[in-house]
C-alpha cells in the first residue's frame, strides 16, 4: 500500500486549523498516531472483519466514482470574473481530451506488447515528451502549484501542555485516527484480494501510528493508506512493502531535486491515469448481483456508495455496518420458533429453535400461553442458543409468569453460564450433563 495525506483527513483538519491554528494540528497528528499505535498494540485490527462484503463493495464503487469525479475539476479554467471557473471549450478541450485518450490507450495496450515497463509510467513519459518537444499548449502540473520544497525541521508543537489543550485536540485526534485506520484497513483488504495475500492489520495500524507520530513532530498533516495510489502501485506490478518505501523516496527526490521536471508533466496524462484507476477500482461484477443476492445487501452496497460520494468514507462505512447489523438482528429475531408437543405424563413441551437475544425476546415470549398451559411446562433449549443478557432476562420474566399462576416451569439443556445468571428461574433448570450445550453467553458479568 502507498500512504500519504488524504482528503478524508484534510476535511477534519480544516476546522481545527481555522479555529485554533496549525500548531494544534501538529499536536493532534501526534496524538492521532499514539491512538493508532495503541489500537495496533491491543490487536484490534481484527475488527475490520466485521465489515460486511456489501459494505466493501459500496466502499470500492463509491471511491471509484469519487476518483472519477475529482478529475473533472481539471477541465475547468478561470472565468472572466475573478474567482469564477468555466468549462474548457474548443481547441484546449480537444487537446486535453486527446492527451487523456492517448494516456488511457497506452496504459491498456502496452501490456499486450510488453510488461517489462509499467504501462502507467510509460504513458506519462510518452505524453509528457509529446507535449514538451512538440510544444503543445496544454495545462501542466506546474499550473496548479509548485511542488518544490526542502527537508522539514524537527519541532515540538507550540501548544500549552495542559488539560485544556488535550480537551481541544483529543476529539479531532480520535476522529482522525478512526478515519485513518478505517481507510487503511479497508484498502488492505482490497489489496489482499487483488494480490491473493493476507495482510496484517495490527502491524499496519502500528506502522501508520508510528508514521503519524513522527510526521507530527516535523510539521506534517499526517495520513493513511491511499486507495488510488495503492491501486496504481499494485497494477504496476508491485507485490512487496519495499514498493511503499520506494514511493516515499521517489516523492522526496522529486520535491528536493526534480520539481522542475515533474511540473512539466501534462495534467492530461495524470487525468487519464486516474480514469484508468477509477475503472479498475470499480467492481463491475456488482451489477450482476442484482436479483441474485438479498435486496438488503444490494441496498447496503448502493447506500454506502452514495454516502461515500456525498460525504466521506468513514461515515459511509459506519452507516453500512449499522444497517447490515440491524438487518442481521431483525432477520434472526424473526426466526425463533417452537415445536409444541406433550410428554407421556401430560407435560407440555416447547422445543425451542433459533437464537434468543435482545432482538428476539418479544417473539420468544409470544410463543407461550401460561394461562392455557397445564400445570407442568417444559422449555427445551437443545436446538436454541441463548446469546446475551436480554435473553436471560426474558427467560426469568417467563418463569415469573408461570410461578405467579401456580404452575411449574422446567428448563432443559441450558448452558452452565446461562444457569449462573438466572434469578427467578434458577431452581427450574433440569441438568443433563451429557447433552447440555457448551456455548458461552455474551454477558459482561461472566468476565
Amino acid at each position: 500500500m502507498i500512504s500519504g495525506a488524504t482528503g478524508a483527513l484534510a476535511v477534519v483538519m480544516v476546522a481545527l486549523v481555522l479555529e485554533h491554528g496549525v500548531e494544534y494540528l501538529f499536536a493532534a497528528v501526534v496524538l492521532m498516531g499514539v491512538l493508532q499505535l495503541l489500537f495496533g498494540i491491543a490487536k484490534l485490527g481484527k475488527l475490520v472483519r466485521m465489515v460486511p462484503y456489501p459494505v466493501m463493495l459500496g466502499f470500492v464503487n463509491g471511491l471509484a466514482i469519487v476518483i472519477f469525479l475529482a478529475q473533472l475539476q481539471h477541465f475547468k479554467v478561470p472565468g472572466a470574473e475573478e474567482g469564477t471557473e468555466v468549462w474548457m471549450q474548443g481547441i484546449p478541450l480537444a487537446i486535453m481530451l486527446g492527451m487523456v485518450a492517448l494516456t488511457i490507450g497506452i496504459i491498456y495496450l502496452l501490456p499486450k506488447i510488453t510488461k517489462a515497463i509499467p504501462s502507467a509510467l510509460a504513458a506519462i513519459v510518452i505524453v509528457s515528451m509529446i507535449v514538451i518537444f512538440a510544444g503543445v499548449d496544454t495545462r501542466t502540473v506546474g499550473d496548479l502549484a509548485s511542488i518544490a520544497g526542502g527537508l522539514p525541521a524537527f519541532s515540538i508543537p507550540n501548544v500549552p501542555f495542559n488539560y485544556e489543550t488535550l480537551a481541544i485536540v483529543f476529539p479531532y485526534s480520535l476522529i482522525l485516527a478512526g478515519i485513518g485506520l478505517l481507510e487503511s484497513l479497508l484498502t488492505l483488504n482490497l489489496i489482499d484480494d487483488m494480490t491473493q495475500t493476507r495482510g496484517k492489520p495490527n502491524r499496519e495500524s502500528v506502522a501508520q501510528g508510528t508514521a503519524n507520530v513522527v510526521t507530527g513532530f516535523f510539521g506534517g498533516m499526517g495520513g493513511c493508506a491511499m486507495i488510488g495510489q495503492s491501486m496504481i502501485n499494485v497494477n504496476a506490478g508491485a507485490l512487496r512493502r519495499r514498493s511503499g518505501v520506494a514511493a516515499g523516496l521517489f516523492l522526496l527526490t522529486f520535491i528536493l531535486f526534480a520539481s522542475t521536471w515533474i511540473e512539466m508533466i501534462p495534467l492530461a496524462a495524470l487525468i487519464g491515469l486516474m480514469f484508468v484507476v477509477s475503472e479498475k477500482t470499480f467492481e463491475w461484477g456488482s451489477f450482476r448481483l442484482f436479483g441474485k443476492v438479498p435486496r438488503v445487501d444490494v441496498v447496503v452496497g448502493l447506500l454506502v456508495a452514495i454516502i461515500t460520494v456525498l460525504t466521506n468514507l468513514a461515515t459511509a462505512v459506519i452507516v453500512g455496518v449499522i444497517v447490515s447489523a440491524l438487518n442481521f438482528a431483525w432477520t434472526h429475531a424473526k426466526r425463533i420458533h417452537s415445536h409444541i408437543g406433550t410428554e407421556e405424563h401430560g407435560w407440555k413441551v416447547y422445543d425451542l429453535h433459533g437464537t434468543l437475544f435482545f432482538a428476539s425476546t418479544s417473539n420468544f415470549l409470544s410463543q407461550f400461553t401460561p394461562a392455557d398451559d397445564p400445570d407442568d411446562v417444559v422449555i427445551d433449549f437443545l436446538n436454541a442458543r441463548v446469546i446475551d443478557h436480554s435473553a436471560i432476562e426474558a427467560i426469568d420474566t417467563l418463569a415469573e409468569r408461570y410461578v405467579l399462576i401456580g404452575k411449574r416451569l422446567h428448563l432443559r439443556h441450558l448452558s452452565p453460564d446461562c444457569a449462573e445468571l438466572l434469578h427467578n428461574a434458577k431452581d427450574m433448570i433440569e441438568v443433563n450433563v451429557v447433552e447440555d450445550p457448551k456455548y458461552h453467553l455474551a454477558d459482561d458479568r461472566l468476565g
